[in-house]
Formats: C-alpha cells, sequence, structure tokens
C-alpha cells in the first residue's frame, strides 16, 4: 500500500529522501513521527511546499492515514483563500484590480522583509535539489524582484538570494541592478552589470549621463577588486577609436567618486602608465594623497615638464590634480609663494594646451604651439583675481578677461574665482549693480564653451535656492529675476532642456514665487522661435499652458506671446510638425 501511495503521490516539488535520511528514520522512527506530528498540527500546513516529503516520511515511518487527515483538516484556516475572498469583495465594492493588487503585494512584500530568515531560505535548495519552478516564476515580476534587491542588500552572505540574483541578471534585468553588494562577488553578473552602465552612459544625452555614472560609480567603489576590475577595462576600452575619450572620463569621474571614499592614489598612478617615471611620479603620488599642492613637488614636476625629454602630459591630466592648481589659482584667499606662482602656472598651462600625436607606445610629436598664449592668459586673469576687486572695479579690467576667456583653462579658472565670490554671504547685499560683473563674465563663458554649460547653471540653481535672509524680499526677489536672465541666455546658447527641466522642478515643488516662473516665461518665449524639439515642447508646452502662471498674460486677439505660442501646437499641429520634420531632414542630412 505504502508503495503505491509513493507513486501516486509522487507530484512535482517532491522530492526523494536521500538513503541517509532513510537511515535516520529507521534508526528514530519515534522521534520522526513526533517532528511530523508536530508539523501537521501547525496552522495551514496543508498549504506548505514541503508537504509532500513530510507526508512521506510520516508514512515510511508507520504513521496512519487518518490520523494525519484530522490533523491537517483541523488545522485549516485558510488564510490565503481568505485573503482572496477579501480581494475580491473589495473589487466588487469598486476598487481598481490593480489598486488590490498593489494593496496585497506590497503587505506581503513588508512581510516578507519582517520575516525572512537566511538561514531557513538556504535550506530550500537543499531539500528542492533544482532550482524552485516558483523562483523561477517570481523574477519575472518587477515588485518581487525589488524585494529581492531589498534583501540581498541586508543579507549578502546568503546563498538562495546570490543565486537568485544570477538568475535575474541571466534574465536580462541586470539593468535594475546597481549598487548590490552580492553583485560584486560574481563576475559574470558584475560584467552584465558593468556592460549595461557603460551601453547606458554612451546612449543617455548629455544632461543625464552624470547621473548614470554617479550611479555606475557607487557599485564601482564597493570594492578593491570591483574598482580595479572597472578601470583596467575601461583602460582597455579606451583606447578604442570610437568612444575612447568617453571611456577615460567615465574613468575620470569613478576615480573622482573613489578617492572621496579611500585614497586610491597607488592603483590611479599604476594604471596611467606613470610607472616609468620615477619622480614624477612620486611627486604626483605625495600630492594625490595628501590632496594638496606642495613646492617642492610642484617644482620637481616643472622640472621634467620643461625639459626636452618630458613625461606624456596625460600624467598631469588627472583630475583632482588639475582641480587642486585651479584652485591654488583662482580661489580667493590662496597665497602663494611669489617664486613658485610661475611653476604652478606653466604646469597648468601645460596640461591644458599641449597635446601628443603617438605611434604605439612612442610619442611622435610633441605640439606646443599653444602653451606660450595659454600660460601669458592664465597669468593675466590670475593677477586681476588676486586683486580682489569690487564689480564697479572689475568693469576695466572686462576687455582683458573677455580676450583670455577663449582659454578653456582660463575659463574654468574663471568660474572658480566667481563661484567663491558671489556665494560669500554678503556679496550680493554689498553689490549695488543689478547684474554684477562677476556674473556677467560667466555669460561669455557660456558663449564660448558650451562644455561648461552645466558647471554654471549648477551655481546659477545655487544662488537662485540661497536664503539670502540679509536681503529684503524685493531686493531677493529681483536677485532672482537676474539670475533667471542669465539661465534664458544659457537656454539661447544651447542650454536648453537643463535649463527648462529645472523651472519645470520649481514649478511641480511649488516653492518658487509664482511670478519668477511667469517672468521666465516671458523672457523664454521672447528668445525662442520654432521649429522646436519634441523634448522642449514636452517641458516647456505645459508650463505655458498653465492658467495661474500665463494667465494675466493672454489678450482676448490672441495677439500675445503666450496665445502665440499655445496656438501653434493647439490649432496648427500639422504644420507644427512637418517644419520640425523637415528640421531634422536637414540635420541628418548636415551630420
Amino acid at each position: 500500500m505504502e508503495d503505491d501511495y509513493d507513486e501516486y503521490r509522487r507530484w512535482d516539488g517532491d522530492v526523494d529522501v536521500e538513503a541517509d535520511d532513510n537511515d535516520d528514520i529507521l534508526e528514530n522512527p519515534q522521534e520522526t513521527l513526533t517532528q511530523c506530528l508536530e508539523k501537521f498540527s501547525s496552522a495551514d500546513y496543508i498549504m506548505e511546499p514541503g508537504i509532500f516529503s513530510q507526508l512521506k516520511r510520516y508514512f515510511q515511518v508507520g504513521g496512519t492515514p487518518e490520523h494525519v487527515i484530522e490533523l491537517l483538516s483541523k488545522n485549516y484556516i485558510g488564510v490565503a483563500q481568505m485573503a482572496n475572498m477579501v480581494a475580491e469583495w473589495l473589487i466588487l465594492g469598486g476598487v481598481a484590480v490593480g489598486e488590490v493588487q498593489s494593496f496585497v503585494e506590497n503587505h506581503l512584500k513588508d512581510m516578507v522583509l519582517k520575516t525572512f530568515d537566511p538561514k531557513k531560505a538556504d535550506t530550500i535548495f537543499s531539500e528542492e535539489g533544482e532550482t524552485p519552478a516558483w523562483l523561477t516564476e517570481m523574477i519575472e515580476h518587477k515588485i518581487w524582484r525589488s524585494l529581492i534587491y531589498r534583501l540581498a542588500e541586508e543579507y549578502p552572505d546568503c546563498l538562495m538570494l546570490n543565486f537568485t540574483i544570477k538568475l535575474i541578471s541571466d534574465a536580462g534585468y541586470q539593468g535594475e541592478i546597481t549598487s548590490i553588494s552580492t553583485a560584486s562577488q560574481q563576475i559574470e553578473v558584475y560584467s552584465r552589470i558593468l556592460k549595461n552602465f557603460i551601453t547606458e552612459s554612451i546612449k543617455t544625452s548629455s544632461e543625464n549621463r552624470q547621473n548614470t555614472i554617479q550611479e555606475c560609480a557607487k557599485m564601482v567603489c564597493h570594492s578593491q577588486h570591483t574598482y580595479v576590475f572597472t578601470l583596467v577595462a575601461l583602460q582597455v576600452l579606451a583606447k578604442e577609436t570610437n568612444g575612447g575619450v568617453n571611456m577615460k572620463r567615465f574613468s575620470q569621474e569613478i576615480t573622482r567618486c573613489a578617492q572621496e571614499r579611500n585614497d586610491v592614489t597607488p592603483i590611479t598612478m599604476a594604471l596611467n602608465g606613470a610607472a616609468p617615471y620615477d619622480q614624477p611620479c612620486a611627486a604626483l603620488s605625495s600630492m594625490l594623497s595628501r590632496n594638496a599642492l606642495n613646492p617642492a613637488d610642484i617644482n620637481v614636476l616643472h622640472k621634467h615638464y620643461s625639459s626636452a625629454d618630458s613625461p606624456p602630459v596625460s600624467l598631469l591630466r588627472i583630475p583632482q590634480f588639475l582641480e587642486l592648481l585651479v584652485q591654488a589659482l583662482f580661489k580667493p584667499g590662496m597665497k602663494l609663494n611669489p617664486e613658485y606662482k610661475p611653476k604652478y602656472i606653466y604646469l597648468y598651462a601645460y596640461s591644458a594646451s599641449v597635446y601628443e600625436v603617438t605611434s604605439g607606445k612612442k610619442r611622435k610629436v610633441i605640439n606646443k604651439d599653444d602653451l606660450k598664449s595659454t600660460i601669458q592668459a592664465v597669468d593675466k586673469v590670475h593677477s586681476i583675481c588676486n586683486m580682489n576687486k569690487s564689480s564697479t572695479e572689475l568693469i576695466a579690467e572686462v576687455a582683458t578677461i573677455y580676450h583670455c576667456i577663449r582659454y578653456p583653462a582660463v575659463a574654468v579658472g574663471l568660474i572658480c574665482w566667481v563661484e567663491s565670490t558671489v556665494t560669500e554671504p554678503s556679496f550680493f547685499k554689498l553689490c549695488t549693480e543689478h547684474t554684477p560683473t562677476h556674473l556677467a563674465l560667466l555669460d561669455e563663458v557660456v558663449t564660448c564653451h558650451p562644455q561648461l554649460h552645466n558647471i554654471i547653471l549648477k551655481l546659477f540653481v545655487s544662488l537662485f535656492e540661497s536664503k539670502q535672509d540679509e536681503l529684503e524680499i524685493l531686493v531677493h526677489l529681483e536677485m532672482k529675476k537676474m539670475l533667471l536672465d542669465r539661465m534664458v541666455n544659457l537656454l539661447c546658447c544651447g542650454c536648453v532642456v537643463p535649463v527648462i527641466k529645472y523651472i519645470e522642478q520649481c514649478w511641480h515643488r511649488g516653492d518658487t514665487d509664482i511670478s519668477l516662473i511667469r517672468y521666465f516665461v516671458t523672457e523664454a518665449l521672447e528668445a525662442v522661435s520654432p521649429p522646436y524639439s519634441v523634448e522642449f515642447v514636452d517641458l516647456f508646452l505645459p508650463i505655458v499652458e498653465n492658467e495661474e502662471i500665463t494667465g494675466t498674460m493672454r489678450c482676448d486677439g490672441e495677439n500675445d506671446p503666450v496665445s502665440e505660442f499655445i496656438g501653434l501646437f493647439l490649432q496648427c499641429p500639422a504644420k507644427w510638425w512637418k517644419r520640425l520634420t523637415g528640421r531634422i531632414l536637414l540635420l541628418n542630412s548636415s551630420g
């Protein structure tokens, strides 16, 4: 009879008891019987996935079917069935199906987070012997994948969770795995995630690329082995003709993030080819490790880079080192020894203007054509910045600064100087001009250097959101309008989407005076003209259509800029799409 029962009850999920387990059962039948009866007496045990294996053990030691049927039926409560019934009642009562499903899923998710036991989870594989079917089905749903991610963060040593992370990666969802520590322990999973991040950084627009890089950097900097593996991979990719520059920038951002947590200077120097140059390598390592410049080390670098056989310029182009040079030369209050100042300027200008044409491992040409003029421009602006002039006194130097701004090295230094100056608590209180000369200089930087747009926008946003408690309300309002004028200038110079996105955030947050948003819309409508991109329309049109913002700006005759802008899309959509499509075709043909 037992043989017939076993043959009949061998369902999916049931597993054979190993020979060792059979020996234990035969040696301790009474103990096995007691254990089985204890489990059968628990609430809703008939719903447990291990019910069949326990029934087999129970019958092997002589258990009676009548007894087990009585226990299982007596202790059946039907919690799952009651939950389904309540859900059906809610749906009949008018609650949306999706809302009920979300409620149940979130409750189950919270319960799992509270009661999860990693040791019990690891026994799943020892009992099942293979990947459970329910686990494969579970990872197909995003809400349960997010649950696995959270559990994996809390229990990095759980084998079941590590295996599930690999299953998720194999299923193609590695893009969702960002900062999970367990992913870094499996090279196959980690490689897929890294590949996904690199692909996203290439595809993503420039304004969103920084966020992608920062997310990746958090994952890469989880441990030393993930950091080294990633930098070596990026170094290989940086040598490629197509996209190599992007990979170099990617690795620099990751290094910056890692440096904020730990000193990774030895790894950085080992990977950038500095090993053959003992003295420059030692000087750079010393300054990078301490995150401070040293005149003696600067002297060593100047000696080598002013010689006929100078080291590669790439050794100087470490972002951390360049930032230290910029702060030393342009940040107010930084005092340089007059004897060493020319050497600081020389190294900064050298890193920014000299380039090499290479063939394999040998450098063919070192081009220094722009070195002298760059040194002169940096020196002039450095001298002006160190005079600590007010906005009014600075007007006399505007022509000189405008002439030098075309050099990227000067533009970056000027931004550092302006930011340090205008963020002083009393700057706007003491300023008597509507537009401080310092910020007017940034308008010229915006015109000459599109690659610096995001940095300048970040400064404008910081000033726009600053408290400025010392200013009167009306004065503060005028200051914000002046900053909005600067943002409109940014928009006109090509920084369109980031500026509009920020204004949209201000509108949705509700923490910005509506008159300021209305002012921006007025100025922007005067500056823009068709054809418009789809992304611009999607962001800007809802703001313009809002009655609270533009209601007072509209006229009955629809001759105002607001009505004309809205009417362009509501009344003549076909015409607009035709013009837009023509613009896209024109750009494609010219590209």
